[in-house]
């Protein structure tokens, strides 16, 4: 390594240096560079302005030739001004020689296209790949025009238009063409990508060109826009005919010439048929056919001639042994090709490995028909095959692939979904009952904070299930958020909006909101709703009903036994004592969710340690016969038996409340507060000095020294300086420091700023900006909450194994 100052003087000579040319540091600092390197050096370093590598010789002490590869860099003052350049210069070694000649042998042994241009873009060399697609002796080609190959005139004079640019403008061209070569019968996409060779002094020099052959991915491209856009065609109506019209008119013509599709009379009469494949002749009842002459699909009236006719087919055709088996049937005019030349070509998705055993099948009797290559897909439901889809290429010069036989197995698999849901649509409140349950938790998690029981119990008769849920939602600093609403109606349509609620209050829950704000992004998703089923309702569809819920949102703390709830038109909970004595929760009540316009309120209280606070829904206390107010105190008194668990005091409620079916939906959700103990939990109030950033450390690492868990103190203590410094720095006093051991070691940095921190990757020269991400990669989670004095940091680590 040697430093040029800016007036060409020697400023720095390393031991490298003096080995490499004999010189020592004392014998070359402070001499002009020209008297110990090359004039061609020094002229390297006067004119380079980034860095550069070539090919030098050099002289040493001795006045040897020493073959060097130099690399030239600026050198920058700290003010950003240039002071010289530094010169980076290594031997050229046999190893080096080996390497370059290695780089050759990659440049002639490439499978892909590599040509180099000169300025009258000549040809100056070419790899084996180039040789093959341009049937030139790559060792006779140089100064050669480029040909034409077998392309056509307008794609050569794009690739001789692009070379020019590339060379004009010293900037790289990416492009891709459509062309064949001599001797293969279909176009193929080919990539190309142009950049100019440049000099030391960044003199364009000549021009290389790297291309392949991506017809593979250029027809899977094509392949996923088919299945994005049939996706969305297939299924849009609960009828059998309509749905296999829309696949078929989705197939042609980008994917076949002709389709039809056939189904099992049974299956177009809406009736259920046995599981497993069909083993002797089978008749089919045509339902769609297409071909890419025929009108669109919103032009058609009854389907195209033909279609309702019914079909025989003998167990030994195409479609009897794709009926019989299950499986699809591939037929070719002659065999699939060898894999392409030229990089990842179509030929690679043809290659007989991809295929399943025992196809394709090669049948030449095709051609009588016009046709060169057919797939015929069953239409299978779980073991049920309802009919059979049968696609012909004749016009398409590209016969199928393996890869075109899976795009039309899952189109195929899409649209026996949608026959067969339009088949099973009587069976809609069974469907509604099953997602119901599947939109409930399956289980509730068993944090410190709270223990739990629940209870889900659809109405019977005709009402159908509805849209109750409830849910306990893990939080920040071992707190717990319990939730139980109720959706206005019955039906599939109550439990998905029941869905998209629990989703929406989870996904609030995780920002921390309090139960008042909580509420108020709910009643607005509430609001929207309602207006988008007002607008399908107007475009034709089905019409929505009226749409509204309640809900109850309550946030228990385990540390300050602290309970903050808000109710959105829903019955407030009912607390029973540890001493047995149950007592609904009186405060206020806000408007059903949907109303708009109207404040939610929060309630506060503190629960004692062992607590049940008892949520339901108002189908547990409606009731023909009596009251409301006498089955709250019926709740009541259920509430107060003594019970050895909490499924046991479910299983109270429901005896004295339930006679029979109940009318409505019943959610109920008990919950018994735990409260963390004081050596469970540690606080500090830290001075507002930078300095007490590392006291705040000693304290964490003394309190995970008295709990044992001495393995987390390094990342703790890194978190700890963290996130002190920031509240420090960017909060506001006081700031507190507080660590949980609970299920998690849970680390929180409060302070009296509103202002909440974002997670950014820092830029090299950025003095801050990385604490966040070292937060975020050492810990298991993180996040921040706004408190009513100001926000809390926290972060999760798992406890280290005992």
């Amino acid at each position: 390594m040697i430093l040029v100052d800016a007036v060409g003087v020697v400023a720095g000579w390393t031991e490298g240096a003096r080995r490499l040319l004999g010189w020592t540091a004392a014998e070359a600092v402070g001499r002009p560079a020209d008297d110990l390197l090359t004039s061609r050096v020094s002229a390297l370093v006067a004119s380079t302005e980034v860095p550069a590598s070539t090919q030098v010789t050099m002289r040493n002490r001795e006045g040897a030739r020493v073959a060097v590869l130099l690399t030239v860099y600026p050198w920058m003052a700290a003010d950003g001004s240039p002071r010289g350049s530094v010169v980076a210069a290594s031997a050229l070694t046999e190893k080096r020689l080996e390497d370059l000649e290695l780089i050759d042998q990659a440049f002639e042994q490439c499978p892909f296209v590599l040509a180099i241009y000169d300025e009258d873009l000549h040809y100056v060399r070419i790899n084996e790949a180039a040789s093959q697609a341009t049937r030139l002796d790559q060792h006779a080609v140089r100064g050669t025009p480029t040909p034409a190959i077998s392309w056509s005139e307008q794609v050569r004079e794009e690739l001789v238009e692009h070379r020019r640019r590339a060379w004009r403008t010293g900037q790289p061209v990416r492009h891709v063409v459509n062309a064949r070569l001599a001797g293969e019968p279909h176009t193929h996409a080919w990539a190309h990508s142009i950049w100019p060779i440049k000099d030391e002094h960044g003199q364009v020099q000549a021009v290389c060109s790297w291309g392949f052959d991506m017809s593979a991915e250029f027809w899977a491209r094509q392949r996923l826009t088919l299945l994005n856009e049939a996706g969305r065609a297939i299924g849009r109506d609960l009828d059998v005919a309509r749905t296999a019209r829309e696949l078929a008119y989705a197939l042609v013509p980008q994917f076949a010439d002709v389709t039809f599709i056939d189904l099992l009379p049974s299956v177009v009469r809406g009736e259920e048929r046995p599981a497993g494949p069909l083993l002797s002749t089978v008749t089919l009842q045509r339902v769609a056919e297409h071909t890419s002459a025929d009108a669109p699909l919103e032009a058609e009236g009854d389907g195209a001639p033909g279609t309702g006719q019914l079909k025989l087919y003998p167990s030994d055709s195409p479609i009897g042994m794709c009926m019989s088996s299950g499986w699809s049937q591939v037929h070719l005019t002659s065999a699939p090709g060898p894999p392409a030349r030229f990089g990842f070509g179509a030929g690679l998705a043809a290659d007989p490995a991809r295929w399943p055993p025992g196809l394709p099948i090669v049948d030449d009797s095709l051609v009588a028909e016009g046709v060169h290559s057919r797939i015929t897909v069953p239409l299978r439901v779980g073991g049920t095959v309802l009919g059979a889809v049968v696609l012909s290429r004749s016009t398409i010069p590209e016969p199928y692939t393996a890869d075109d036989l899976i795009v039309a197995e899952e189109l195929a698999a899409k649209a026996a979904v949608a026959i067969d849901n339009a088949r099973r649509y009587a069976r809609e409140r069974a469907t509604a009952l099953t997602l119901q349950r599947s939109l409930l938790p399956q289980r509730l998690p068993g944090r410190a904070a709270v223990e739990t029981a629940s209870r889900y119990l659809p109405a019977g008769g005709q009402a159908g299930v509805g849209g109750d849920w409830f849910d306990v939602i893990p939080l920040s600093g071992s707190r717990v958020a319990l939730v139980v609403g109720d959706v206005v109606g019955h039906g599939i349509h109550a439990s998905a909006t029941m869905g998209r609620l629990r989703t929406a209050v989870r996904t609030l829950a995780d920002v921390d909101l309090p139960p008042d704000e909580l509420l108020t992004h709910l009643d607005d998703l509430v609001i929207h709703l309602a207006n988008d089923d007002q607008l399908d309702s107007a475009k034709g569809g089905e019409a929505a009903s009226d749409l509204g819920a309640t809900c109850l949102y309550a946030v228990y703390d385990p540390v300050t036994r602290n309970c903050a709830m808000a109710t959105a038109g829903h019955p407030p909970p009912i607390r029973v004592t540890p001493e047995g004595s149950a007592i609904p929760i009186s405060g206020p009540i806000g408007p059903p969710l949907g109303i708009g316009g109207l404040p939610f309120e929060a309630t506060e209280l503190e629960l004692a340690d062992g607590t049940v606070l008892a949520l339901f829904t108002d189908g547990l206390i409606e009731n023909r016969n009596l009251d409301i107010d006498q089955n709250l105190d019926t709740l009541c008194r259920a509430l107060a038996r003594p019970a050895r668990s909490l499924d046991e005091a479910c299983d109270f409620v429901t005896s004295a409340l339930i006679d029979g079916q109940p009318i409505d939906d019943i959610a109920l959700l008990l919950a018994r507060t735990r409260t963390l103990s004081p050596h469970q939990v540690a606080t500090w109030d830290v001075p507002d000095d930078p300095a007490m950033v590392e006291r705040a450390r000693k304290w964490a690492t003394h309190q995970l020294g008295a709990w044992g868990l001495t393995e987390a103190e390094f990342v703790t203590e890194l978190v700890v300086s963290e996130l002190v410094t920031n509240a420090i720095r960017y909060g506001a006093p006081p700031v507190q420091l507080r660590l949980i051991r609970d299920r998690t070691l849970i680390c929180e940095v409060s302070d009296s700023s509103s202002t909440s921190p974002h997670l950014r990757r820092a830029r090299i020269l950025d003095e801050g900006g990385r604490g966040l991400l070292l937060v975020a990669q050492l810990t298991k989670d993180w996040g921040t909450r706004q408190t009513t004095t100001g926000k809390t940091i926290w972060c999760e680590q798992p406890l280290p194994a005992v």
